[in-house]
């Protein structure tokens, strides 16, 4: 493979990898929210329980982003990429052969696992690869692909469930795993460890990963008391890793990043912001669409398209525009027009056109395609080097945190209005009430995230000086 051994190449090589791992990973998310019905169907499983098969995925994700990323920086970043796509592999296998609702669950828990290993490594493959005025530009191309895959996720895995049953889908995604990892093995060399000479920090891992789970997994399961108590035990268990940290020579994460780092701090908070504020639309919406407007799994998915395709197309052009203007800028009017689309949300009812559902969700595209690049070129930025595996990790750990906090705030919403009953075109109501609530909440919290995007400060003034 010597025409693949130059820097040029293997930045192109990068680039590709990048790019097919940000479209694999939304893709099977997508195409599995579509899918819910089906599944439910088949395995008599109520709402609730079917909002497990997201949250397994991200509860397993969220605590293992940043060890992860950090045994990435010590022993190579590949090496922790790969074998991650292996998990990927037969995780995603074993829930093509599954035979009940638990055994998916505990499947995408074991997706989620591989997805740590793979999110955490493949942005700083990327922007190690590449120069730094090209960062914003390929930042922008591997979150393109995300949103194309998030595109097409609703639209072909409706098709798939459709016509030929919500299995096909996990055929397709095994597919793209064994490409993938071709690619990987044989195109693409190793690269050099960051920080040779440090340890990894096992302790600090086991506090992190038991804090963020218990977080997790207790705002997941409120109100109840026994949920309560845990996310407590989990915010005193991540109180405890960060003292821990400070008095250590060889951190798991330096606190100093978050404490004497503005941009980075709070282009991290506006990642969970935003994520917590969003992930869960695509959910309600493949609900609402399908069990109160009674359209098919296929209509449904080409109606959830709208969002992720102006993402796409926004994605490179505001990614480029990063390297040119200042990130901060861009983000948060991001932010805003993201505000804007959930705030119109609130006024769905079983009599709103899917007209209107469209232009709420191409909205929604365009304010988190204008935010989504320069805020990713802004964490990646404001750090050196040999953090850019924990930068990126704990830019994930947010995404993770923000989502399952979404899909938390859903649950407990729909636990609370609608109990275990089941949604119908003919009974609504319920449903509705608990789905506006939670749009309300959504764009509150959108709100006051606008506010943390501004006062990360000026990324290009921070790396001039």
């Amino acid at each position: 493979m010597n025409f693949l051994k130059t820097a040029h190449d293997q930045k192109k090589v990068a680039v590709v990898v990048a790019t097919l791992s940000c479209f694999m990973g939304p893709f099977m998310q997508s195409s599995v929210v579509v899918a819910l019905p089906a599944i439910g169907l088949e395995f008599q499983m109520r709402p609730l329980l079917l909002g497990w098969i997201s949250t397994s995925f991200l509860l397993a994700a969220a605590p293992f982003m940043i060890p992860f990323g950090r045994l990435g920086d010590i022993y190579g970043r590949r090496k922790i990429f790969t074998a991650g796509l292996v998990v990927l592999l037969l995780a995603t296998l074993f829930i093509a052969l599954s035979h009940s609702g638990a055994m998916i669950i505990a499947c995408r828990a074991l997706q989620g696992l591989s997805s740590a290993m793979i999110f955490s490594t493949v942005f700083p493959m990327l922007v190690s690869a590449v120069p730094l005025r090209e960062r914003g530009q390929v930042l922008g191309i591997a979150t393109a692909a995300t949103y194309i895959g998030l595109s097409i996720g609703p639209f072909l895995g409706g098709i798939i469930t459709h016509h030929l049953g919500w299995r096909l889908i996990f055929w397709f995604n095994l597919m793209m795993c064994i490409t993938l990892l071709a690619i990987t093995l044989f195109l693409f060399k190793g690269e050099k460890e960051e920080t040779t000479g440090e340890r990894f920090d096992l302790a600090g891992a086991i506090l992190l990963g038991l804090g963020i789970l218990a977080t997790m997994y207790g705002f997941s399961n409120l109100p109840s008391l026994q949920a309560a108590l845990t996310l407590a035990a989990g915010i005193g268990t991540i109180i405890c890793f960060v003292l821990f940290e400070l008095r250590i020579s060889s951190p798991l994460v330096d606190i100093k990043l978050f404490r004497h780092n503005a941009a980075f701090a709070f282009s991290n908070l506006a990642a969970l912001i935003n994520y917590a504020a969003t992930f869960a639309v695509t959910f309600l919406l493949s609900l609402y669409l399908q069990n109160v407007k009674a359209l098919t799994s296929e209509s449904a998915g080409l109606v959830l398209v709208a969002q992720p395709i102006i993402m796409a197309l926004c994605s490179p052009l505001s990614g480029k525009l990063s390297d040119r203007i200042e990130p901060r800028v861009l983000a948060s009017w991001g932010m805003a027009c993201t505000l804007l689309g959930l705030a119109m949300l609130i006024f769905l009812d079983a009599h709103s056109t899917i007209a209107y559902v469209v232009v709420c969700l191409m909205i929604l595209g365009f304010g988190f395609g204008l935010f989504s690049s320069p805020n990713t070129n802004a964490v990646m930025s404001s750090v050196e080097r040999h953090a850019y595996g924990v930068a990126s990790a704990t830019l994930s750990t947010m995404r993770q945190t923000g989502m399952t906090f979404s899909m938390g705030i859903v649950m407990m919403v729909m636990s609370l209005i609608l109990g275990r009953g089941a949604i119908t075109p003919e009974n609504p109501g319920l449903f509705l009430a608990s789905m506006k609530l939670s749009f309300g909440i959504f764009a509150l919290m959108c709100f006051l995230g606008i506010f943390a995007s501004l006062a990360r400060g000026n990324i290009k003034r921070t790396r001039r000086s």
